[in-house]
């Protein structure tokens, strides 16, 4: 399999900088593997569109040209990514706004209204992090990890999502939690 690791954190001290070493170091050796860490590589989250440069021509971007190169190289997408203030980080939602462009990830007809899934066949993983107690996270509909799934993969791209792995109130979590949680991680990836 061809996997996309799509990583945002702004270092690798951390939680979520541990659950990347655990995908990466538990993934089969047979699959090819690429990232993307958007903060290692300063990935400008902040679209720009005017009538010289249409937002419908985002897709012939030469700025984002890798970064939909290596999505339609993959087969699987993995995002790590904290939920901060219900949202995802603003660098990637500048990526999945810069790079998940219409015509690249999706495309209307002249009804406008039921998008052409253009990533159809493609599947992913969505691992996030957050400081929401689990007993109110359940019941929150409005995070950015199920909007990235739901609404952004499924629905807009034709990404089947596999898996949206939570690991909730961290903020109070104990080690042991911690290291419970990245060797569910290790499985997970195991079975990749």
């Amino acid at each position: 399999m061809k996997i996309l690791i799509i990583y945002t954190y702004p270092h690798h001290n951390s939680l979520n900088g541990a659950i990347f070493d655990a995908v990466i170091q538990n993934l089969n050796n047979e699959h090819d593997v690429k990232i993307i860490d958007l903060y290692q590589e300063h990935f400008n989250p902040v679209l720009n569109f005017d009538k010289n440069n249409k937002r419908r021509d985002l897709f012939l971007s030469t700025e984002t040209k890798k970064y939909r190169e290596a999505i339609s190289w993959s087969n699987h997408l993995i995002f790590i990514f904290p939920i901060w203030w219900s949202s995802m980080p603003a660098i990637l939602k500048g990526f999945i706004d810069k790079v998940f462009a219409q015509n690249f990830a999706y495309s209307y007809d002249s009804n406008k209204i039921i998008p052409h899934k253009l990533l159809h066949g493609k599947t992913a993983s969505i691992i996030v992090t957050h400081d929401t107690p689990q007993f109110i996270a359940k019941y929150i509909q409005k995070d950015y990890g199920k909007i990235l799934k739901k609404q952004i993969l499924e629905n807009m791209c034709g990404i089947r999502v596999n898996a949206l792995i939570s690991f909730p109130n961290v903020r109070k979590s104990s080690l042991k939690r911690r290291a419970n949680f990245l060797n569910k991680i290790k499985v997970y990836a195991k079975k990749l």
